[in-house]
């Protein structure tokens, strides 16, 4: 019996409608009801209990509104989409490793900015499935953790994601969420707003930041530019574009486990609901990546990114294994970055996909070196947690001198391949013979 229906079993005789007061007034006492009381919504004096719940339309309309509006910065010169440009697949428009923001639009992030394209509806919350029992322990390895938005996964909620840019310092730089509600007020949509909430939407501080983030979930769940599926590849898999020989090539590399091996985490078949691939499992890997020296906060030799243990996130901490673990991105619209990975370390295409091939075969070509001429592998990373960094899936299995999972002809039949990925695949014109 199950510690629910036990405890139905045991209350059953109180359950009638004559005794129920009475065990609901005893268990009320007890502090056992607690989660069922009408929660006491705090409000500022004169604003309604509730406010009115917009349909989906106005508040994805609304949300969009913000996320083209540089008034909302502290700079007033910085929108989500001067990061997150849709022409981009709504990442950055630049080569920048990392984007610019702050208070005068001169301060510099700490990571590279991710894609929001594809994955945002799709992402499952962070979890980390483990292995059950010690006879799993001993013929099974975790699962790596999985899921959450940002490369470190730490939302699991896209309307808390959204806000977190509006206050960060190194990005719209908002004080305070009242900052935030105050130029939203401001803002030529606020009427907009207030007929969406009710007039006295921006009396409320809190309500007001929430109604806000919900605006912009609604517009990035519901707007479809966000989801195009309009890339070669996909009309390929419609049979309506065929792939050249080297993208045909590439693609053939890609999904082969001995050689790019790229598919075991960038997933490439149709999804369960006949939908095309998003080219990401949404697990985390340790990839050892270059440090970036163009990352000023990288100018402090103690100064580490660790993803999922920190300095972001802050629950996962102690999990030393977690140490340098960064989110897998999709690859859709991948060659149309400008900086490749969490650091934004690589500037091209092709050197990301050389870095792969080649991190453990030419360790002294991609790392730093110490004051002892030594190359410093990892060097991103504190020396007690390069050993989580992956070694053992291909091309990641290999040691200098070893033959190379691919070589440079392949190298560009893969990148050949990536830019099929790309929205916006207009068929060739077909020229008439008449």
């Amino acid at each position: 019996m199950t510690p629910n229906s036990a405890l139905a079993s045991l209350l059953a005789p109180w359950l009638a409608p004559r005794r129920a007061p009475i065990l609901a007034a005893a268990l009320l006492a007890l502090g056992l009801l607690a989660g069922c009381q009408p929660k006491q919504d705090a409000h500022a004096p004169g604003v309604p209990a509730t406010l009115p719940t917009p349909d989906a339309a106005t508040l994805a309309r609304l949300g969009k509104a913000m996320f083209f509006d540089t008034t909302l910065s502290a700079s007033g010169r910085q929108s989500c989409a001067s990061c997150h440009d849709p022409d981009h697949g709504y990442g950055p428009p630049n080569r920048l490793a990392v984007q610019l923001g702050g208070p005068q639009g001169d301060r510099q992030g700490k990571r590279a900015t991710p894609g929001l394209a594809y994955t945002l509806n799709a992402t499952p919350i962070w979890t980390h499935v483990q292995a059950a029992s010690v006879s799993e322990r001993l013929t099974e390895t975790d699962n790596p953790p999985k899921g959450g938005l940002m490369w470190d996964g730490r939302f699991n909620s896209l309307h808390d994601q959204a806000g977190a840019p509006l206050l960060d310092p190194d990005e719209m730089a908002n004080g305070s969420r009242a900052d935030v509600v105050a130029r939203l007020a401001r803002a030529a949509y606020a009427d907009d707003f207030r007929a969406a909430f009710g007039q006295a939407v921006f009396d409320d501080t809190d309500r007001a930041f929430d109604a806000a983030t919900r605006a912009l979930e609604r517009f990035e769940l519901d707007d479809p530019s966000f989801r195009r599926f309009d890339s070669k590849f996909d009309a390929y898999l419609d049979g309506k574009a065929a792939l050249s020989a080297a993208e045909l090539r590439g693609l053939k590399l890609f999904a082969d486990p001995a050689k790019g091996n790229c598919a075991a985490c960038h997933l490439m078949d149709k999804r369960a609901d006949g939908s095309h691939p998003l080219f990401t499992d949404f697990q985390f890997a340790a990839l050892g990546v270059p440090r970036n020296p163009g990352i000023a906060a990288n100018a402090d030799p103690a100064y580490f990114d660790l993803g999922l243990c920190g300095p972001r996130r802050t629950d996962q901490i102690q999990r030393a294994d977690y140490c340098g673990m960064f989110k897998t991105p999709t690859l859709r619209n991948t060659a149309r970055r400008g900086a490749w990975f969490h650091n934004g370390r690589f500037h091209s295409l092709e050197d990301a996909v050389r870095f792969y091939v080649e991190r453990d075969l030419k360790p002294a070509k991609w790392y730093s070196r110490n004051n002892k001429g030594q190359t410093v592998l990892y060097d991103d990373l504190p020396p007690a947690m390069r050993r989580y960094v992956d070694h053992f899936d291909p091309p990641f299995d290999r040691q200098p001198g070893a033959r190379p999972a691919l070589n440079d002809a392949e190298i560009r039949d893969v990148v050949a391949f990536l830019k099929t990925l790309d929205d916006g695949y207009a068929a060739p014109a077909v020229v008439s013979s008449r």
